[in-house]
């Protein structure tokens, strides 16, 4: 036995180890159990630092639960100093055979690999076991950026795998953790908290803050300057900074280059594009493009971002004029995306529509508000969502305190409730 394979067992759940499991992300595993024992490939994407190696030893753990000798599962974590010596598929490989040769697994193996884009042409190997005609193996695999997964994939992989997208904790998961009821005021402080996981371990707020600014330099500067070895890396920040700070607002990359050369920053549109296209590869912002709904189209021009937790915003750049309302409306993002919809920004004559939430078939329009006390306030809300002629359902989610009547088939759904709504 080699002394890196002897790295593993601290690692795998051979000879009844248990490696630390986490918070149980039941959604999750119900959805990826869906599509286990198959060759499909199982690809887990998101930003780092939000779960995703927890939730690759729960659905390993699970497979142990349901009988799978923990023999047959191989985890690595490319995350970790340990595995530095996997530097390329060759080496890779090499390890896959020194395990089978020294546990001697019967039947299919189980691999999951975290973090994969740090093994080089990991895809060749992928691409080689998962079609292996005397031996049967099931991948799980992880990754931080979205487009080196789903352009390696589309193009090797085509129609053998299945990718899903992992975001921070929810409101739902918030309140699992730490054990709260439902209400507006748990709410309000999800809202002013966030979900990235190891947020819930640590004790004060310096040291969230730290935490989180940890976080964004890691990505930054893993994800995006050394990967694109990036010029100006202060042009980088100063641009997620603006983004994070005018997040759920329309934005146009013209007006982005203009305001950085009123602060003195030289600048281009090209590299303002290409530098915000790195940052939504990352996961760390998602993007929403405006939709003609009367006509079915796509618009160019300006577009929305969205903060992909509320955490970046809430410890590093809570000085900033970021209201409520813009809180409230990157929440529901947030939650509409874990319930599997795509999102665009809608428009209808002199009008927009906060999301058009798009799943399969179905679709579903939704309005924002912060509050609805005043007449004023509650015609406008509304107004958007009757201009819309169609049958789809349509909602206003808001923080008051009590749902208002159904109002021509527009239900009013409370903050707090949107999950709940959107699992009937």
């Amino acid at each position: 036995m080699s002394e890196n394979f002897k790295k593993l067992e601290a690692y795998n759940f051979w000879y009844g180890n248990q490696p630390d499991l986490g918070y149980k992300r039941v959604d999750y595993l119900n959805k990826i159990k869906d599509y286990c024992q198959n060759k499909l490939i199982k690809v887990i994407v998101g930003q780092r630092r939000i779960g995703k190696s927890y939730l690759l030893r729960q659905i390993a753990f699970d497979l142990i639960e349901n009988g799978i000798p923990a023999t047959n599962i191989l985890y690595i974590n490319k995350e970790y100093i340990d595995f530095d010596f996997i530097k390329n598929y060759q080496e890779l490989d090499e390890l896959i055979k020194e395990y089978k040769s020294t546990l001697k697994p019967e039947g299919k193996v189980y691999i999951f690999i975290d973090e994969i884009q740090n093994i080089a042409q990991w895809e060749r190997l992928i691409n080689s076991y998962a079609q292996h005609f005397v031996d049967s193996y099931e991948f799980f695999i992880s990754g931080s950026n979205s487009k080196m997964l789903s352009g390696e994939l589309a193009s090797v992989l085509s129609g053998r795998y299945i990718s899903f997208e992992i975001f921070t904790f929810s409101f739902r998961e918030y309140l699992g953790i730490l054990g709260l009821d439902n209400s507006k005021q748990n709410y309000l402080n999800y809202m002013q908290h966030g979900g990235l996981p190891e947020l819930f371990n640590l004790p004060n707020e310096e040291t969230k803050r730290h935490y989180v600014q940890s976080v964004k330099d890691t990505v930054l500067l893993r994800d995006i300057i050394q990967r694109y070895a990036i010029k100006d890396p202060k042009l980088l920040e100063d641009l997620f900074i603006y983004v994070i700070n005018n997040a759920s607002t329309l934005l146009s990359i013209s007006n982005i280059v203009q305001y950085l050369k009123a602060q003195n920053r030289k600048t281009s549109y090209d590299t303002i594009a290409l530098y915000l296209g790195y940052i939504e590869e990352t996961f760390m912002i998602h993007k929403a493009q405006r939709y003609e709904i009367k006509g079915k189209e796509l618009l160019n021009g300006n577009v929305k971002y969205y903060i992909n937790d509320l955490a970046y915003r809430n410890f590093l750049y809570s000085g900033f004029a970021y209201g409520y309302g813009f809180q409230l409306e990157n929440l529901v993002y947030l939650t509409l995306k874990r319930h599997g919809y795509d999102l665009y920004v809608g428009i209808v004559p002199n009008k927009e529509v906060d999301f058009v939430a798009k799943r399969g078939n179905n679709t579903l329009y939704v309005q924002c508000s912060y509050v609805m006390t005043e007449p004023t306030t509650i015609e406008r809300e509304y107004a958007s969502l009757e201009a819309i002629k169609d049958h789809y359902p349509k909602i206003v989610v808001s923080m008051d305190d009590i749902a208002l009547p159904n109002k021509g088939g527009i239900e009013h759904i409370l903050a707090w409730n949107l999950d709940a709504y959107l699992a009937q």
